[in-house]
């Protein structure tokens, strides 16, 4: 009964969080014709992203795990984890607490080899990998593309090869000047228009 009213209420304080512009147009850091706007809107609009504040989108910030954790918790429409407290430095009640629950049930986000969530920036490699096993918990077939496309691909670490093949047959992951960068950053305003090809995807 606890571990039920603690869910409630940490869901609770999570949505009432979340009453921010649902429009692309009301943030000032979302210029009008941007490579990303649709996307942003997309995303407000779904209720898969949110502002940082209630004018600021930030696209600019780097993605964390906890982000991708909320993102994709929202995604599969906020199911209720089975069980609470899966990462002992993951606050029961913090804002995505719930999102990191389901997450490591779901498989798709595991912790680090000592049970921790480290929350923190997450590498392109990183975010491939999550999104790979999130088709995979939606049943979905992994694409194959080719990392060998890009001079870097030996950069690549062996444990996120098959999540970057996905990523990257998927059209998820694109690499800038012919370089993947497999350890650098996601930006929010990337991660928005990797949230819609996905929807795309998935109601073609």
């Amino acid at each position: 009964m606890k571990r039920s009213f603690a869910a409630l209420t940490c869901a609770l304080t999570l949505c009432a969080g979340l009453a921010l512009p649902a429009s692309a147009a009301d943030f000032t850091d979302v210029p009008a014709g941007s490579w990303y706007e649709a996307a942003v809107e997309e995303a407000l609009e779904n209720g898969w992203m949110t502002g940082v504040s209630d004018t600021l989108f930030s696209p600019d910030a780097t993605v964390t795990r906890s982000t991708v954790a909320v993102v994709l918790w929202r995604l599969e429409g906020e199911p209720t984890p089975v069980w609470r407290g899966h990462f002992p430095d993951v606050p029961i009640d913090s804002w995505y607490g719930i999102a990191a629950d389901w997450a490591c049930e779901a498989g798709i986000i595991n912790g680090t080899d000592k049970g921790t969530f480290s929350d923190g920036t997450v590498t392109r490699q990183e975010l491939a990998v999550m999104l790979s096993r999130y088709d995979t918990y939606k049943d979905r077939d992994l694409a194959e593309g080719s990392p060998n496309l890009y001079s870097d691909a030996g950069d690549v670490a062996s444990w996120a090869k098959e999540g970057v093949a996905h990523a990257i047959g998927m059209g998820w992951l694109e690499g800038d000047g012919g370089k993947l960068s497999p350890k650098g950053t996601t930006t929010r305003a990337q991660l928005a228009v990797i949230l819609q090809r996905m929807n795309t995807q998935a109601m073609g």
